[in-house]
């Protein structure tokens, strides 16, 4: 596994960071014990950063998985908070959750621009004081827009950008490929830590998944990229991608393991995708996009169309 620091702060991170998404309520609903043996078949391997969120519902398997020697696991959290008092909430239920005295990275969640980052300086401004404290080591956002990535390289209080990017663009929210590639070179020339996220798009790549490991990987100004697993196949399949072995017999594998089509719930119904779906299984009713799993062929041409990033492959 290679290891790399993290902008300037001294922390020293797995290029592959196991996305904690996946393996929670909002995604494969694995119990505790089976999502801390999954995160500790990646921990096994040279795993030593794991990101996830208050939002995701994964503290519990984080911290089952990690058990008592926890020192060398980098571990990143996000937060929605506004205020003082629910980025103190936030902090307090992930140090709880993780049963730790300090958390690694905690960042602002899903920021889209300059004007975003403003509405939540005074959450910020709590993170300033727990970073100076020790409780944190450093701060920063999650964003799937350039316009994010730009104003938070300008923001000289913060250490960390976690960007989405992926080979095909999806889930850009603003502007292009190119125009993202330029932002985060930009935010890295501004001494910028940054780890990617969506690099499988959401799940929409993974019949091409090697060629986007590929892709990402070879942006050096991503000190790691953060992929979601949730199957022991799919942690040895990722760590062979990061460390260049054969994954031939891998692939074979996870060919083997089911997919499903899944609409999180902030779908707003627009129905780009619906028009892109040569099987005709997509439809909205009740104003969100639905899929028929019969009619499904997992190709993840919708997921491209949609521009909330909605639709994805678990």
């Amino acid at each position: 596994m290679e290891y790399r620091f993290l902008g300037n702060t001294g922390l020293k991170v797995s290029r592959l960071c196991f996305g904690a998404l996946t393996i929670g309520p909002l995604q494969a609903g694995l119990p505790v014990r089976e999502g801390a043996s999954v995160l500790r078949r990646a921990l096994e391997q040279g795993v030593n950063f794991i990101d996830t969120a208050q939002l995701y519902g994964t503290y519990g398997h984080i911290r089952e998985s990690m058990g008592q020697d926890y020192r060398h696991v980098i571990v990143a959290s996000k937060s929605y908070a506004y205020k003082t008092e629910d980025m103190e909430n936030s902090l307090t239920e992930a140090l709880r959750g993780l049963n730790r005295d300090y958390i690694d990275l905690f960042l602002l969640h899903e920021q889209e621009s300059e004007l975003t980052i403003r509405g939540h300086w005074e959450a910020v401004e709590r993170l300033i004081r727990a970073r100076e404290k020790g409780v944190v080591r450093a701060i920063g956002i999650s964003t799937h827009s350039v316009a994010g990535v730009r104003a938070a390289a300008a923001v000289s209080e913060f250490d960390i950008i976690h960007p989405l990017i992926n080979m095909a663009g999806i889930g850009i929210r603003d502007g292009s490929l190119n125009d993202m590639l330029a932002a985060i070179k930009g935010a890295h020339r501004a001494g910028k830590g940054l780890y990617g996220m969506k690099a499988l798009g959401g799940g929409n790549l993974l019949t091409r998944a090697q060629e986007a490991l590929d892709y990402v990987l070879a942006l050096d100004e991503l000190a790691a990229v953060a992929v979601g697993m949730q199957t022991k196949p799919e942690v040895d399949f990722n760590v062979a991608c990061f460390t260049s072995r054969p994954v031939s017999a891998l692939q074979e594998k996870l060919r083997k393991i089911n997919r499903r089509l899944h609409v999180e719930d902030w779908c707003q119904g627009c129905g780009a995708c619906v028009g892109l779906c040569k099987s005709g299984a997509l439809s909205v009713s009740r104003g969100k996009a639905e899929a028929d799993p019969s009619a499904c062929r997992l190709c993840g041409y919708c997921g491209a169309a949609c521009p909330g990033f909605c639709i994805k492959i678990i």
